[in-house]
């Protein structure tokens, strides 16, 4: 396969450069032993280099050769590789300011899963400004996620697990439209999936999904929502509780269906290989899913054996009618089709689950706009597979419903889209963003590069790429947004753990140029590791101002300041409740019983936006964050005497430092 190469000026440095060198060999030995019977490549083909400055051992002067479009012009505006790099990059004239003034408001929300810190960020755009953070699947003190008795209780059902890892975040839908009424996230560790209501901003639901042991890909169906799938990736025995432990032949991975107003799993299909990265059609009858690893395999060896893999497509109406038919078995309590390739379900005319051979170790799946066809990135092929989604239904020959594979460049990962028919896919190891037209690529011989349109240069290594609305049937087409996995020299060394960099791309432009028109515009350093993202114009979106104490009644009581108050309900339960306001708790002090079960019980009652009130009892691990109009309970046993002051976390009013209430412990 043709690829870029790299040449390096400037001499390796550093004591241990001899083994970095034989690590780096030695991964690029690796890769090229797997790529070696992809299809695309041939005897002519160079060997893979990682040389690139995203994987290079060491700064260094380069330059890049035989791209199929662009050379060294497409580095213009770049920061010099040889210095701290440049936040914001030098663009042409008719690219849009991305800054937004102070006051002034972004055009779209973007919401970015925060990886290992398992949280959603909130990100404003153009401006790439960090709004604020949504805790998901972590413990999170600046808002009391996780220590009020409705959180933790949340938390704790969904497996008490202490960490989480969120990937792919998901919008939901209503006629293919983002609604603005809920995201759903993935735990990739754990094997979870959370919903947030975005009324709120805040995580109301996570359900630790059966059979399964990390979920990867997660989607709506579109267009309506009415079911969140959920990619089960390592195969595992079903059930797995110590039986079939050492023969891998039995272990399968699941797809699953769950109902996105219960977050109850209502069924889940078993099918060979190792799902991956999902999407679903516009029309709600398919749900295609990445896979990898057909050939059953536990060592990477044995992963990558095979020069072919098989995309799952679902039928979700034929999947649904086996299981109100009974043709399942449950497992954990919950139903399991059986879709592998030989089960009886398959065995007709119209099988449940369609296996389309593809490259081997495909990585993704992304339905463009209209819906008309599914891209299947490469990963270790050079090229986009072109799935027609119409022809799921009718073509006999599963290979068939391929019906374009352009070849794009060297580890195509994730693919975007504009409002204009074109294509955005990252290159993870040629560290680009190519963009390519669709039909131009359909209408191709494969493994051709005539559909190819431009290509630019990130920093470094992509994964996954997003433009505005593109995994709706509204896609916007100016603004895209590249999460790359390094960062090397771009920013202030911050130690050996460097930032990510995502970074700011205007696609608005088409252009007979080296790059199809896209400008680089900005850098913006993100803690690791983001993985996905997915964005709504402001219009989308309509979180309240403060909380409606409608929606939580006959749940909890809202507390006044008339009616605060304790109650002893026996000789070892309390129940405390308190209004809080600016400098005020409804309590100025409260009185247990060493060894007291307390139910402290509190209502911020203010009714300004923007004014949020804590309270904070660090001895007994009390942390509430209280919005205006919210109400928090917490429960703890109070089992040391002594006197323990209760003080607002947030910096409220002018007397904010003498805001107190007193909590007496009396020995008992």
């Amino acid at each position: 396969m043709s690829h870029d190469s790299v040449s390096a000026g400037a001499d390796r440095e550093g004591s241990d450069s001899s083994g970095q060198e034989s690590t780096l060999a030695d991964h690029e030995a690796q890769l090229n032993a797997v790529l070696a019977d992809v299809e695309g490549s041939s005897a002519d083909d160079e060997p893979i280099s990682l040389e690139l400055p995203g994987l290079g051992m060491n700064r260094r002067d380069f330059m890049k050769a035989g791209a199929a479009v662009g050379t060294v012009s497409a580095l213009a505006g770049c920061a010099s590789l040889t210095g701290g790099g440049t936040n914001t990059q030098t663009t042409s004239g008719d690219v849009p300011d991305h800054t937004v003034a102070p006051g002034e408001h972004d055009e779209y929300y973007g919401f970015w899963s925060g990886g290992h810190a398992g949280d959603i960020r909130i990100f404003g755009l153009p401006s790439m400004r960090e709004l604020t953070r949504i805790p998901v699947f972590n413990r999170e003190p600046a808002k009391g996620y996780g220590f009020d008795d409705e959180t933790n209780a949340m938390l704790e059902d969904a497996g008490g697990y202490t960490w989480g890892d969120s990937h792919h975040p998901s919008l939901s839908e209503t006629d293919g439209k983002y609604d603005g009424n809920y995201l759903f996230v993935n735990d990739k560790a754990n094997g979870r999936v959370a919903r947030v209501n975005l009324k709120y901003f805040e995580t109301d639901a996570i359900t630790n999904v059966p059979n399964v042991q990390a979920v990867h890909g997660c989607c709506i169906q579109s267009p309506n929502t009415d079911y969140l799938f959920a990619n089960s990736e390592f195969r595992t025995p079903l059930p797995n509780d110590g039986r079939d432990v050492t023969n891998p032949e039995k272990y399968v991975s699941v797809f699953t269906a769950i109902d996105p107003e219960s977050m109850a799993v209502r069924w889940q299909v078993q099918v060979d290989g190792n799902l991956d990265i999902l999407d679903t059609d516009k029309d709600g009858r398919w749900a295609i899913s990445s896979a990898y690893n057909d050939e059953e395999g536990v060592e990477i060896e044995e992963m990558t054996r095979d020069d072919r893999d098989y995309v799952k497509a679902f039928d979700v109406p034929a999947i649904q009618t086996a299981v109100d038919n009974g043709e399942y078995e449950e497992v954990n309590g919950v139903p399991v089709v059986d879709g592998r390739r030989d089960s009886l379900l398959n065995s007709g005319e119209n099988p449940i689950v369609r296996y389309i051979p593809t490259p081997k170790s495909p990585h993704c799946v992304e339905v463009e706009p209209n819906g008309k066809y599914a891209m299947v990135a490469g990963k270790l092929s050079p090229t986009v597979s072109i799935i027609d989604i119409e022809k799921l239904a009718s073509e006999p020959d599963p290979a068939k419903t391929i019906v374009g594979q352009p070849k794009v460049g060297l580890g195509p990962l994730h693919t975007t889209f504009d409002d204009r028919g074109q294509a955005y896919t990252s290159l993870f190891i040629d560290s680009q963003v190519v963009k390519w037209d669709i039909e131009t690529a359909v209408d191709s011989p494969d493994n051709s590069e005539d559909a190819i349109l431009g290509k630019i240069d990130v920093h470094y290594n992509p994964g996954h790429i997003q433009a505005i609305q593109a995994m709706s049937t509204e896609p916007i087409g100016d603004w895209l947004v590249v999460l790359n996995k390094l960062s090397k020299d771009r920013f202030l060394p911050v130690g050996p753990i460097y930032p990510d960099n995502d970074q700011l791309i205007y696609i608005g432009n088409d252009k007979d140029d080296e790059t199809g028109g896209m400008e680089l515009v900005a850098d913006h350093p993100v803690y690791p590791e983001p993985h996905d993202a997915i964005f709504a114009t402001k219009d989308k979106i309509a979180p309240a101002k403060t909380w409606d104490k409608a929606d939580y009644e006959g749940e909890k009581e809202y507390v006044s300041e008339t009616n605060s108050r304790v109650n002893r309900i026996d000789d070892t339960t309390v129940e405390a409740y308190a209004s809080v306001k600016r400098s005020e708790y409804g309590l100025r002090d409260f009185t247990v019983k060493e060894g007291d079960q307390v139910t402290l019980t509190v209502t911020n009652i203010e009714g300004s936006q923007d004014i949020v009130h804590g309270v904070a009892i660090p001895e007994y691990d009390v942390n509430l964050a209280l919005a205006p109009q919210d109400t928090r309970e917490v429960t703890f046993r109070a089992d040391k005497p002594g006197v323990y002051w209760i003080y607002c976390t947030y910096f409220c009013s002018a007397l904010h430092l003498e805001m107190r209430s007193r909590m007496l412990v009396e020995p008992r």
